[in-house]
């Protein structure tokens, strides 16, 4: 049986190529209290379109498909 935290990382391997597309990447930090906590990566780092692309994009993506996740937020580097 997978962890949350496998379940993340799987489904982040999914959403990856469209980051890395445009330059960018982001790394897992941890997952905690329903929040998965991010880093941004590459373009993704200094993107003025950086938060929609987690919210309205990655945080969505993780809540349908890892039950627990209750938001995204970023870390800084």
């Amino acid at each position: 049986m997978m962890t949350i935290e496998d379940q993340i990382l799987s489904t982040l391997e999914k959403v990856r190529p469209f980051l890395q597309r445009d330059g960018g990447d982001v790394e897992f930090v941890k997952f905690e209290d329903g929040i998965v906590y991010l880093r941004l990566l590459g373009a993704c780092s200094d993107c003025a379109f950086s938060n929609n692309t987690i919210k309205d994009g990655v945080e969505i993506i993780l809540m349908e498909e890892v039950p627990g996740v209750e938001r995204v937020e970023v870390v800084s580097a």
